[in-house]
């Protein structure tokens, strides 16, 4: 067969039926990661929790293939807060994150009983205080930390530094300024320490690196207040493949270093071990994703050859934002041989809008469905409306069902917001 399958269904049936731009997420593959995910940690290793970056993918649909595969979620907005609520996801099981919770979102945290807040600095820690003695409540608290790493990847994505926007200093003991005045809040409730250190990684060294400092910390969180740090969430930042030659990694690759020194320290300084968290979202839904696109014109400039496609950084903004590679296939001609380098562009006027430069694909021509691999994470989500562009449909895929799980943007959709001025009407 000359066509590319998306499981047991035709990307160019797809395109045909709901048009392109077309997000379409195999929800088989999502559920084989979070599977993955309970035979390789959760039940290998006791004390264990998992939660999903939703950052990376949150349609509704996905809050109840969560819910049904028992793996909580990591929020890090008001909007994504209400997402979980308003499908009926057990916030007992939602973590919500960020550097700079607005008292709103705080405040919609409380009320909605989201399980952990993870507190990233000392204002943010005093306003939380302050909504839940206005609601006679508690709240449930992680710290943020800065754990002083460098990770192998993009500057725009690595958040572990010493010098990043996330997290609480270790420096001159400003954390332990921070957690005293958590722990003598009747308030909030102490249950440990997150750290976060990057994404798309593809090689261990950085969460162990960062796994020891936070242990470091926890021993001296017990020497110095007597306090045993309930859990230790080593974030996520799990890299995939996104290129034919990119390793493969299982979770265990990045879980087993981690869970072995976590154990071997804690058994060899008599702390008892905390429940350990991961937060995985690129690695559960990056790989699930597959984006189609309608080749447009076709030129040739000095000696590159452009082929256009009908979207562009409005659906996918990571080349242009920070040099994210993909790779592609003529979903009409899976098995024609490679002829020729191309350039495919956007359709945006920005000289930015280059999804793949230089990939070798069979003859393209107008008309033809080019399929990019690997854009289940942070491609719908971080969607836009440049030029006026609406937003694709996302295609749900199990077996050879697909069903719409998010309508297309149409054109009266972009203009839903816009107010005129009754002067301006006037005129």
């Amino acid at each position: 067969m000359n066509t590319l399958m998306i499981e047991k269904v035709k990307a160019i049936d797809l395109a045909q039926k709901y048009g392109t731009p077309l997000y379409v997420i195999s929800e088989t593959q999502i559920r084989r990661k979070c599977q993955e995910i309970h035979r390789d940690f959760l039940k290998k290793y006791p004390h264990t929790k998992a939660v999903y970056a939703s950052k990376a993918f949150l349609p509704s649909a996905m809050c109840y293939i969560l819910k049904e595969e028992e793996i909580g979620l990591d929020v890090v907005s008001g909007g994504e807060i209400y997402t979980a609520f308003k499908n009926n996801f057990p916030m007992d099981h939602v973590e919500f994150n960020g550097n700079n919770k607005t008292l709103e979102e705080i405040e919609l945290a409380v009320k909605t009983g989201v399980g952990r807040i993870i507190v990233d600095n000392l204002q943010e820690l005093k306003t939380l205080e302050k909504v839940c003695q206005s609601h006679n409540t508690t709240a449930n608290i992680l710290f943020r930390i800065v754990p002083d790493v460098e990770s192998d990847t993009h500057d725009y994505i690595s958040t572990g530094h010493k010098t990043s926007k996330f997290g609480i200093s270790l420096e001159n003991n400003y954390f332990f300024e921070v957690l005293k005045e958590a722990l003598a809040s009747p308030h909030l409730i102490f249950k440990g320490i997150h750290f976060h250190i990057g994404s798309q990684l593809l090689i261990i060294d950085s969460h162990v690196n960062a796994t020891k400092k936070a242990l470091s910390l926890i021993e001296d969180i017990y020497l110095k207040l007597n306090t045993e740090v309930e859990e230790l969430n080593i974030g996520g930042g799990f890299g995939i493949q996104y290129l034919p030659n990119d390793p493969v990694h299982a979770i265990s690759y990045f879980l087993n270093p981690c869970m072995t020194l976590i154990d071997d320290f804690c058994r060899e300084h008599h702390l008892k071990r905390p429940k350990i968290i991961i937060e995985p979202g690129r690695w559960i839904i990056g790989e699930a994703g597959t984006t189609l696109y309608t080749i447009g014109s076709i030129k040739e400039n000095g000696q590159v050859t452009y082929a256009s496609i009908d979207g562009g950084m409005t659906d996918n903004i990571r080349p242009s934002l920070y040099q994210a590679k993909y790779h592609a296939v003529i979903a009409n001609k899976l098995n024609e041989s490679p002829l020729k380098e191309v350039t495919i562009s956007g359709k945006f006027c920005e000289s930015s809008d280059l999804l793949i430069k230089n990939i070798k694909l069979p003859l393209v021509e107008t008309g033809d469905i080019l399929a990019v691999m690997s854009t289940g994470a942070y491609n719908y989500s971080m969607a836009n409306n440049y030029n006026k562009q609406p937003i694709p449909a996302v295609v749900l895929v199990h077996d050879n069902v697909h069903e719409l799980i998010v309508k297309r943007q149409t054109y009266e959709d972009l203009l839903m917001q816009d107010i005129i001025p009754k002067r301006l009407e006037q005129v």
